[in-house]
């Protein structure tokens, strides 16, 4: 496994150098994210470097496996909220992103295609709940932006007779909807233009390819249906007023 990325200070000056480079390319193009790049870079490695040490530790307990748990979802759901409406209607997040989390998971642990074990169910629960974060995210903000820009043909549609609620619907929903695309296009390309991390990392511990593709096979449909009921609920709370400043 080290051979693959062996972990040396050739790969830190890698890494330093991809940041510069995303960093000078968003400077070059005046893409407006230049702190950004480097900010996230830096916190991706200090928080990865903090989460394998809590890991470790938390896996053989159950009630810290939880909190773990807890944990991502809190941030799960205020990071989501933040890209939708910088206020306190963001909380709203957190319906979808557990609305999309918690009947998959529940379905496949209820089931025992989940196994119990703290190694497992963390990083599961973390692909998922890292799947309603971006549908969410995707899905409130697409929303938003429809029913502002289109403002004119909501207020039309209400001089019908159709309710706010009918009125914001039939204009965000189409655009909100393409929140599922990614992970549409995700399960479609799979094995041909990508090798997803689950699989990838289950072959490096010594898993038979067949078993390997079917932990990959669950994850990639389980984010489908999470991802599915997280953009379904956000349209509905986008179309109700709820994420409005």
């Amino acid at each position: 496994m080290n051979t693959l990325l062996p972990v040396t200070p050739r790969l830190v000056l890698v890494l330093v150098l991809l940041v510069l480079a995303g960093a000078g390319v968003s400077v070059l193009g005046r893409l407006g994210h230049t702190r950004a790049i480097v900010t996230a870079s830096v916190r991706a490695a200090a928080q990865l470097a903090a989460v394998s040490l809590i890991i470790v530790w938390a896996v053989a307990r159950l009630p810290a496996v939880l909190l773990f748990l807890l944990v991502m979802y809190g941030v799960a759901a205020a990071t989501a909220g933040r890209r939708i409406v910088r206020s306190r209607a963001a909380w709203w997040a957190a319906l979808p992103v557990g609305a999309g989390t918690v009947p998959v998971v529940g379905l496949m642990a209820v089931t025992g295609t989940l196994p119990m074990k703290g190694i497992v169910v963390i990083p599961i629960t973390g692909i998922v709940l890292g799947g309603c974060l971006t549908a969410t995210s995707l899905a409130g903000r697409r929303a938003l932006d429809e029913l502002t820009v289109r403002r004119g043909e909501v207020e039309a549609a209400l001089s019908i007779g159709l309710s706010g609620r009918e009125a914001a619907l039939e204009i965000c929903r189409p655009a909100a909807a393409q929140a599922l695309v990614p992970a549409l296009d995700q399960a479609r390309t799979v094995g041909l233009v990508t090798l997803p991390g689950a699989f990838v990392g289950m072959l490096l511990g010594g898993a038979d390819p067949v078993h390997a593709g079917a932990v990959q096979l669950v994850v990639l449909i389980a984010l489908i249906a999470a991802e599915a009921v997280a953009v379904l609920v956000t349209i509905e709370l986008a179309a109700r007023g709820l994420f409005r400043p």
